[in-house]
């Protein structure tokens, strides 16, 4: 079999993670900016103080505290079984992970989200006051590397460069294999010059796509845009609480994928990755609220890009998950990659498919490294009661 990025750990449907020292489609971004630690620890401390106790079993808040800020919708408290059961048919057809399982009882206290992702000019908006450089337009130094190959020194001046994670059309399918682990990344490459103004690489541009999500943002950006708005990443209970619209259902709309043979989020239609198909009329992100909002009436809750969360990832955190208002764990560990650091991302994007990744279901989880940009990954904010009392959002 033809060696395809020989060091890369890929994670589904999500970030690639480790860089190799032979060229920029396997040299991955493990490497931190003078910006990366102060907004995501500001970030932490916010949810671990804001935390409610396990055995507090007082209401959850559900009425409104004050007017709806621009652009979000309340999203009032309540329980839910959070997470997915264990899975009886050996077909599997939803694709369900370990990781989801098992479902157990979550009750959040009410919360505003923003309706949509956050959007290219949203964003802009936030680069133009403040100057703020995305991780992935930072290149990476040698000094970044230490531990993760043999001897640094070896590593090319042309391989530190800056970019991020795309799907490569033309990946080799002469080669293609898919009855090997962690196949469906020999689709994809790294992409230098890639970032939230060029998507897919320096020759692109998000020249009228201002309500596009913004993309290739890690999680220390997305962090950073929310304090400069007045707002927070939402907590994973919290997304999936939101992304049921108030129902028991599998997705954001109901439990029948194509109910009435419509197409309700933006997907991959055909099998990934060979075959590429348009049915729902986007080959890449959509502008949001291209399709139907859910229950709370919010937009794209699953498909068009993966969504940050604020948790660091950890596969068993279900199993002793608190009750009311989980914050995460207290630190990252993935046993594939145990020394990278990962977040939770949800909702799925553009590349999920049914062959592969059916991330768009409200329960589906996915863990990303947090230095690890993609072209399918973007995300949206939440205020809570606490946050509304002390502040306006932008």
């Amino acid at each position: 079999m033809k060696s395809w990025l020989p060091l890369a750990a890929f994670l589904s449907c999500g970030a690639v993670l480790l860089a190799v020292v032979t060229g920029p489609e396997s040299l991955f971004s493990h490497r931190e900016s003078p910006k990366a630690t102060t907004p995501v620890a500001e970030n932490t401390a916010h949810n671990k103080a804001a935390e409610t106790p396990e055995e507090d079993t007082s209401p959850p808040i559900t009425k409104e505290p004050g007017p709806t800020p621009d652009g979000m919708v309340w999203i009032p408290g309540g329980t839910f079984e959070m997470g997915t059961d264990p899975i009886s048919s050996p077909k599997n057809p939803d694709k369900v992970k370990q990781d989801e399982i098992p479902k157990h009882e979550v009750t959040v206290d009410g919360f505003w989200m923003d309706v949509a992702e956050v959007t290219n000019a949203e964003f802009a908006k936030f680069v133009d006051e403040t100057g703020y450089v995305t991780f992935a337009e930072i290149p990476p130094k040698r000094e970044d590397f230490i531990g993760m190959v043999p001897d640094i020194s070896l590593i090319p001046d042309e391989n530190l460069v800056a970019g991020s994670l795309i799907f490569n059309p033309d990946f080799d399918r002469e080669s293609f294999r898919d009855d090997v682990q962690n196949w469906e990344y020999q689709a994809w490459k790294y992409q230098p010059g890639a970032d939230w103004r060029h998507p897919t690489g320096p020759d692109s541009s998000i020249e009228g796509l201002d309500d596009h999500p913004v993309v290739n943002v890690v999680y220390r950006d997305c962090v950073a845009y929310c304090k400069w708005a007045g707002k927070r990443l939402p907590t994973e209970a919290e997304w999936e609480y939101a992304a049921h619209g108030g129902k028991d259902v599998k997705y954001p709309w109901g439990n029948e994928f194509l109910p009435d043979g419509e197409y309700m989020c933006n997907y991959w239609q055909g099998t990934f990755p060979t075959d590429r198909q348009n049915l729902d009329g986007f080959l890449d992100t959509a502008p949001v609220k291209s399709f139907p909002p859910n229950g709370y009436g919010l937009y794209d809750m699953a498909g068009n890009v993966w969504e940050w969360v604020n948790d660091y990832y950890r596969p068993d955190y279900y199993r002793r998950s608190p009750k009311r208002n989980p914050q995460g764990p207290d630190n990252s560990f993935d046993p594939n990659e145990p020394g990278i650091e990962k977040r939770v991302t949800r909702g799925g994007s553009f590349l999920c498919n049914t062959n592969n990744c059916t991330g768009y279901r409200c329960a589906a989880r996915m863990r990303s490294d947090v230095t690890s940009p993609s072209y399918h990954t973007g995300f949206r904010c939440v205020i809570d009661s606490q946050m509304a009392a002390a502040g306006k959002a932008k």
